[in-house]
């Protein structure tokens, strides 16, 4: 296949795996009868089943020891990692489920914010001073929304910093995304299948009507286990798509999530959206609009200036 066909196979996967993750509070929503953290555990145990499924056709049996060998810090990172996104996936459900879709939004747009932040205190690295207006901005849009309403946008925070610390540690551990999963999900499995199998004892699940309850019923049982290919079937679209088009082009493309995250908290769950909070999210948008124009000008100037170096 061609180049050119690579890249725009992985454009396309990669809308799809954006448009997947955009419409995911419709599916959280259809579980709203079960507590969300009943949904965490089920999401975990269910992706861990099918991405080690996956990883062990692909790789072998013996993948997860291949690639923990000889690699204590890649251990801890990738525990770390593991426990920061069941936390993330917990607090968005929840949220979803509480009727907070616009604030997850809102934390899905902060995100690559946030990111340039934490690369400057975890990384050291330097921002141009477009990205510090981008990043004053956007703050400035926080300010406005915690002052008009009087209450602290955590939901949106909470969810921009943890996916945001998810990200460096995943960026300095030095696996694919595919394999990063399996070896997170391997970690959190037992754990957690424990703990699914403690609340099923004690009247706290309802999974097949386990242990006499009377159970979710048979619809929602089949969306708890589709919960697994839900939470799997994206990331492997975007490990795919991130191997064969350029970072800029995932960098514009992430915002499909976010955009329809928002239409489905305002237009199907009717969640409130009056001028007051258009007005803190205008100023997120301004400073997205000002950070992606700048970060494809300097991308342009670093292409200019690599030709003229061949030249």
């Amino acid at each position: 296949m061609s180049a050119h066909a690579q890249a725009v196979r992985g454009t396309w996967v990669a809308v799809g795996t954006f448009v997947l993750w955009g419409v995911a509070p419709l599916y959280w929503h259809l579980l709203k009868a079960v507590p969300s953290l009943q949904i965490v555990l089920h999401r975990v145990v269910w992706s861990a089943l099918l991405v080690g499924a996956f990883l062990t056709w692909r790789d072998g049996r013996h993948w997860l020891r291949d690639v923990l060998a000889g690699q204590p810090k890649l251990r801890w990172m990738l525990l770390l990692s593991g426990v920061l996104i069941a936390g993330n996936w917990g607090l968005y459900i929840w949220a979803v489920n509480a009727g907070h879709v616009v604030e997850t939004a809102l934390g899905y747009f902060i995100n690559p914010l946030l990111n340039v932040v934490i690369g400057v205190l975890f990384l050291r690295e330097r921002l141009r001073p477009l990205q510090w207006a981008s990043v004053a901005i956007a703050a400035a849009g926080v300010l406005w929304l915690t002052v008009r309403y009087g209450q602290f946008p955590w939901i949106a925070l909470a969810l921009a910093a943890s996916f945001g610390v998810y990200g460096v540690l995943r960026k300095l551990a030095h696996v694919d995304s595919v394999t990063g999963l399996g070896v997170e999900s391997a970690y959190l499995f037992l754990p957690v299948l424990a703990l699914l199998a403690w609340s099923e004892l004690h009247g706290r699940g309802g999974f097949l009507a386990l242990g006499g309850h009377p159970g979710y019923g048979l619809g929602l049982d089949a969306l708890l286990v589709l919960s697994g290919l839900v939470t799997a079937l994206p990331l492997v679209g975007f490990a795919y798509a991130v191997r064969r088009i350029s970072l800029t082009s995932v960098g514009l493309l992430q915002y499909i999530a976010p955009t329809l995250q928002f239409l489905i908290g305002v237009f199907v769950f009717d969640e409130p959206f009056d001028r007051t909070r258009l007005l803190g999210f205008a100023c997120i948008w301004l400073a997205l609009l000002v950070f992606v124009a700048d970060g494809i000008r300097h991308g342009r100037r670093q292409r200019a200036q690599a030709l003229a170096e061949l030249a």
